[in-house]
């Protein structure tokens, strides 16, 4: 190194050193900057412990789709046929290029006064019991064809809802009124179709607004309590459907607002009243199946398919002790317990108030045989968890009785002095 080269290294230093001796104070750091690129991803680490394993999913309900009740005639003919025997198909039921649909046991009237089938979208029901109307943009027919929708004063008069002839309860078939001048949107889809969904909230079936929500068939069909079959149609062998034996799939649509409240009206119990008179009964344990054929009609018999009306397990199948513990042989032999213990006082279509008589049976089964018990609640809006002597024995004994076990007519004291005990095995003379 020269000397020359030395002297300058010897000066920077010293500048160096005294410009250091007089900067003030290090101030506060600055902020922070832009993070640099991510660096290379490092080796991954040893797996965790193993979870537990979940419940396997149903196979048959994973991507599935409603492929509709015929698809299941191809292997299940039997239960088909008698299936399409039964009410549940035809709940709800489009009309199709003006033509009506068509029922195993009855037949539509005439539409309501200035309707033709032109006019109809859908029929309500129209098994056994009664038939309503949607009109072309699926409201309910409630009014005159010409006058505008909910203009009761135009409707004052018409009938809509067609009632079929019950004998039992003593009715000719016949016309009544339903909401008359009211506007009525079909909102019923939960329980009358198959594969119902109201999402979004703005959706119509067949895009008409009287309709609220879209199903994949009209009808209580196969898929409704078995699920969407599509995965079961193309594997039948390796993909099972569901089977549901649970009182509660049943009670999804036999029930009306709070399953622990009968609900009543006009000295009967509403129809679709069932869970709430099951679960109110010593019966509350069992499934509707124990004595159901959940396949079959409970109205109509047919001698090959469904001999028994849907009925696999009777009341003795159970309950053997007390058929033949009855005070009367006479009464015994003509009687079957259903006609006291399962009393028609629910109504449908038709109920006769003066021969306490409707035309669904009574799923509450116990009587009460106080004579000071009473049958509804104060305002007769709802049932007590019983039947009375009234309704379990006075709709046979009492005059103008329609039913075809009608007995002599008695008065209440009679009946109630006759009824405690009557399963109770006859004294030895």
């Amino acid at each position: 190194m020269t000397r020359k080269t030395f002297l300058l290294i010897a000066v920077l230093l010293i500048a160096s050193l005294a410009l250091a001796a007089c900067a003030g104070p290090q101030g506060p750091e600055g902020p922070p900057g832009p993070a640099g690129p991510a660096g290379p991803e490092g080796p991954q680490g040893p797996p965790g412990p193993e979870g537990p394993q979940g419940p396997p999913g149903d196979p048959a309900a994973v991507g599935a789709e409603y492929v509709g009740s015929e698809a299941c005639s191809t292997c299940h003919e039997d239960i088909y046929a008698k299936f399409m025997l039964s009410g549940h198909p035809y709940k709800l039921n489009k009309v199709v290029d003006g033509q009506p649909p068509t029922y195993p046991y009855t037949e539509l009237p005439e539409l309501p006064e200035g309707y033709t089938w032109d006019d109809i979208s859908y029929v309500i029901g129209g098994y056994g019991w009664k038939a309503r109307f949607l009109d072309l943009e699926g409201y309910i027919i409630t009014g005159p064809k010409d006058a505008e929708r909910g203009d009761a004063a135009a409707a004052e008069g018409f009938v809509n809802q067609y009632n079929f002839a019950n004998a039992e309860v003593g009715k000719e078939a016949g016309w009544v009124g339903y909401h008359v001048g009211d506007e009525k949107p079909y909102t019923c889809g939960t329980c009358h179709t198959t594969g119902y969904s109201d999402w979004p909230p703005d959706s119509h079936q067949d895009d008409l607004p009287g309709i609220v929500g879209t199903w994949a068939e009209p009808g209580i069909q196969c898929e409704r309590c078995h699920g969407p079959g599509s995965n079961h149609v193309e594997n039948p062998r390796g993909v099972a459907m569901k089977i549901d034996r649970d009182a509660q799939l049943c009670g999804e649509c036999h029930i009306r607002g709070s399953v622990d409240t009968i609900d009543s009206k006009g000295g009967f119990t509403k129809h679709h009243e069932q869970a709430e008179e099951l679960y109110a009964s010593k019966h509350f344990a069992l499934s509707c199946v124990a004595c159901h054929d959940p396949h079959a009609s409970t109205q109509y018999a047919d001698e090959k398919l469904n001999p028994n009306k849907g009925i696999w397990n009777d009341c003795q199948d159970c309950h053997f002790d007390k058929v033949n513990a009855q005070k009367s042989d006479a009464m015994a032999a003509m009687l079957e317990c259903k006609d006291c213990h399962m009393a028609p006082m629910a109504k449908s279509a038709w109920g006769n108030g003066d021969t306490l008589t409707g035309d669904i049976s009574s799923h509450l089964f116990a009587i009460n045989t106080d004579p000071d018990a009473p049958q509804f609640n104060e305002d007769g809006s709802v049932t007590m968890p019983y039947i009375t002597v009234q309704y379990a024995c006075q709709s046979c004994h009492v005059d103008g009785a329609t039913r075809d076990k009608a007995g002599a007519p008695r008065d209440l004291t009679e009946l109630q002095e006759y009824a405690p005990g009557y399963h109770s095995a006859p004294e030895a003379p």
